[in-house]
């Protein structure tokens, strides 16, 4: 499970805002949002981690099915 929209909601930033400041696109950024994403780069986390003032774990959960 992605928390990504609880950790943008909680910074008052916006998808199209963190895209920008990581430098992916919005339909990624979007597939990875939405739980439909099958990977994820250590790279592209950690810009993430490092614009939303996160650990991967505030980002990422595991749910099993």
């Amino acid at each position: 499970m992605v928390k990504l929209d609880d950790l943008l909601h909680a910074r008052r930033m916006t998808l199209t805002e963190l895209a920008d400041r990581v430098g992916l696109t919005l339909a990624n950024l979007s597939i990875l949002k939405t739980g439909k994403a099958k990977a994820i780069r250590f790279s592209t986390l950690e810009a993430i981690c490092r614009e939303l003032e996160c650990q991967p774990g505030d980002l990422l959960a595991y749910r099993p099915d």
